[in-house]
């Protein structure tokens, strides 16, 4: 019984409006840092989350709303096919209401797979070959008899990769020893294994004799032998020489997904180069010989989308007209996106996170289903003000087809497009997890939040900029599309590289700058590593915090490794079980035995200042910072502060990171020296606009330490703060890859004609 009158309305007033279909309904949602957050939604609307990093908008969006939509469309499968899938647990929430179907449209990368291309990822490719298919001239065949992935297509000497394998000898065995002493160096080979046993075992060498005493004869066979029955005793097995193996079993696959071990020796053995058969075009050459109006598929699929575009229009022939209509809206679609510089041949794995989520953003807006609700997660990364319009006219463009549209963004241009705004904080990580404010826009102008405050903010243009220590020179450069470019950068100075998405940017720097010798780049890449790296592993943080605990208890600093005798035996140290499930996502659960704590109960026992060392890894940068106050650990914990990880947890393990958390991380490791060039590829990625100035403070530092300080960026306000601008341009792809401005910010906006001069001009307040 409700004794309280007040509890009573409340609870009334909650149960009433689960009867109107209009609102997606959020009651208690506490997942991750969030307190107990309730708000409406309105559907068929477009709603924009905002709040600084680590305030609780992907907890609300992805790990709650979302999750929960994945979560009971897997029920409605039948037992059988949900034992085959990932058990996904109900988000920690009081209620959820008149959910639709959750579609994430989220930044990950689309997977290193050598056969994925944006064509193959929005279907262009099928339908160009449908075209071919049908009027190209000779005609060879169906469509399958122009696809790369199938026998029928694809060329019969790189099997469709367009690239082909050099193997380096020297990594797969030591020549100078015989097959039972090891000499193959291969992983999954060890002397007595299954595999070894099929080389050795096989009657054509001898297992006792050194590899390089082998006759030419045992040398090819033992190195190139095409899959053969032979029998070992009693078995029947299928010998393959060694190259042969290796190459079918790592040439194909996706690095990403190896094991370390086995990417690191997939480096080391396999060198891709051209394929000399097909010239890297990937299809056979009955596929290259059909044209339609002199041009081949491989011609087609290597075209700029937007030239593309072009020529399909040109294209008439009623048999084919549904084909053509189709093709043009993709193709028109990627060109409207921002992505009209890309080819259909362009490898998925090669491209940023924000130009993969705009690839997948395609297929949506072609897309007949309505009435879903589509999640986005930062859609105008990498976008320039230029491009951002377009972006929004997308987002606009799929609520107006009935959708409920969900966008995690801090881009004013993009909350400014919003229906509805919720904004979390007020700060990050435990001091954050709370709703602000939910309304309209002008509602969060005069509502006095962080966001509210921020919306209107500018930076000014740098009064004095600073005088450069010499230069930086890149004479020549031909990198993709870059047209002989020759330009000084200069030291001891902010630079800012600009540009529309697709100008050259990171061809110029990541091509010319990046790998000379004291160049740090700070970029948003994976880091690499386990399951088990976490912020304090990856900076050395670990280290001073295990030696205080073996200190503080007597006891030796192993103990309080996760990754040494002191790790729980069951989950190895990693605090979850990870059921593998084959084709289909693994699945991770805590683990039982020590309740996610990674470590053993004796462990456990040993403290320091009242805590052990699992509380401690629980903690986040913040509150580390007032728990570690000398040494080694306030030196590392104040440089995590400085780049505005504050929020992260000590033990959160580093593949739930984001892009720009990620490149913070980089950057806080390598802070300590002086001299250095940084090189930062689109560090306000991830960040409030009241972030930015804190961003822009390090930056400051940085430079008045002595370093030069080189940034990718598109955010005017990174702009305006800089001592040198160079903008690349005029357009992308090859209406890209020239200077079009290098000098002050002043300049620019004073004299400038570039879409970036427009911009920036606009943004000081000078249009």
């Amino acid at each position: 019984m409700v004794s309280n009158p007040r509890a009573s309305s409340v609870l009334h007033h909650d149960y009433t409006a689960a009867d109107s279909h209009d609102l997606i309904q959020v009651r208690g949602a506490r997942e991750n840092n969030l307190k107990g957050v309730s708000l409406d939604i309105p559907k068929r609307r477009l709603s924009v989350f905002t709040g600084v990093s680590g305030s609780g908008k992907s907890s609300l969006v992805f790990d709650t709303i979302a999750a929960e939509s994945r979560r009971l469309i897997d029920e409605t499968y039948t037992a059988f096919v949900q034992s085959f899938m990932p058990s996904l647990s109900r988000p920690d929430v009081d209620a959820l209401h008149n959910l639709s179907a959750a579609i994430i449209v989220d930044q990950e990368r689309m997977g290193a797979n050598p056969r994925s291309t944006v064509g193959t990822a929005t279907d262009a490719h099928t339908m160009l070959r449908i075209l071919f298919s049908r009027i190209g001239e000779p005609y060879v065949g169906p469509a399958y008899h122009f696809s790369f992935n199938k026998a029928e297509g694809m060329c019969p000497q790189c099997e469709g990769l367009g690239k082909a394998s050099e193997i380096d000898v020297d990594a797969l065995v030591d020549p100078d020893l015989s097959l039972k002493e090891g000499a193959i160096k291969v992983p999954g080979f060890p002397v007595d294994s299954w595999q070894w046993q099929v080389m050795a075992g096989s009657g054509l060498y001898d297992p006792d004799v050194k590899l390089k005493d082998f006759t030419p004869e045992q040398w090819e066979d033992f190195l190139h032998k095409p899959p053969t029955k032979l029998k070992y005793g009693t078995n029947n097995f299928t010998y393959e020489g060694l190259a042969s193996k290796v190459r079918r079993t790592y040439l194909g696959k996706d690095r990403e997904s190896m094991l370390p071990s086995a990417r690191a020796f997939a480096d080391r053995a396999l060198k891709l180069t051209v394929c000399p058969s097909c010239d890297g075009s990937r299809l056979n050459e009955a596929a290259r010989s059909a044209t339609i109006n002199g041009k081949s598929i491989t011609e087609c699929a290597a075209m700029q989308i937007n030239d593309l575009a072009g020529f399909v229009r040109d294209v008439s022939d009623p048999s084919v007209g549904p084909v053509l209509e189709g093709l043009l809206s993709t193709l028109d679609s990627l060109v409207e996106i921002g992505l009209g510089y890309l080819s259909l041949d362009r490898e998925s794995g090669t491209l940023s996170g924000g130009e993969a989520q705009r690839v997948k953003m395609v297929r949506h807006l072609n897309s007949s289903l309505t009435d879903v609700t589509y999640v986005f997660d930062e859609p105008t990364a990498g976008l320039h003000p230029h491009d951002i319009q377009r972006m929004n006219n997308l987002l606009l463009q799929l609520r107006d087809k009935g959708n409920t549209v969900l966008v995690v963004e801090h881009k004013p241009e993009t909350i400014a497009i919003a229906d509805h705004v919720a904004d979390l904080g007020p700060g990050a990580g435990t001091a954050g997890g709370q709703l602000c404010y939910a309304g309209d826009l002008d509602g969060l102008r005069a509502s006095g939040t962080l966001t509210g405050r921020y919306l209107d903010h500018r930076v000014r243009l740098r009064e004095d900029v600073r005088k450069p220590a010499g230069h930086l020179s890149i004479e020549g450069a031909t990198l993709h599309n870059l047209r002989d470019v020759s330009v000084d950068i200069p030291l001891g100075v902010l630079t800012v590289i600009t540009g529309v998405a697709g100008s050259g940017k990171s061809s110029l720097i990541h091509g010319y700058v990046a790998g000379r010798e004291g160049v740090v780049v700070a970029d948003q890449s994976p880091i690499r590593g386990s399951r088990r790296s976490n912020p304090a592993t990856y900076t050395g943080l670990l280290d001073p915090i295990r030696a205080a605990f073996a200190k503080a208890n007597g006891v030796k600093p192993g103990l309080f490794s996760a990754n040494s005798e002191g790790a729980c035996p069951t989950c190895k140290g990693i605090g979850l079980i990870y059921t593998d499930l084959a084709m289909m996502a693994g699945v991770a659960s805590v683990c039982e035995k020590c309740e996610g704590k990674r470590f053993t109960p004796e462990v456990l026992t040993y403290t320091l200042r009242g805590k052990n060392i699992s509380e401690v890894l629980a903690m986040s940068v913040a509150e580390a910072r007032e728990f570690f106050t000398t040494g080694q650990s306030k030196t590392i914990l104040e440089r995590l502060g400085a780049v505005g990880l504050g929020y992260l947890g000590l033990g959160q393990p580093l593949n739930t990171l984001s892009g720009g958390e990620r490149q913070r991380l980089k950057l806080a490791i390598n802070m300590a020296r002086n001299g250095t060039t940084y090189v930062l590829d689109e560090p306000t990625t991830g960040l409030h606009l009241a972030d930015v100035d804190q961003l822009l403070a390090l930056l400051d530092r940085l430079v008045e330490d002595g370093n030069t300080v080189i940034v990718i960026e598109h955010h005017q306000a990174v702009m305006a703060h800089a001592d040198w601008i160079i903008d690349l341009g005029p357009g992308a792809g090859h209406d890209g890859g020239q200077v079009v401005f290098a000098g002050p910010p002043a300049e620019l906006v004073e004299t400038g004609t570039t879409l970036t001069a427009i911009h920036l001009r606009d943004y000081v307040g000078r249009g």
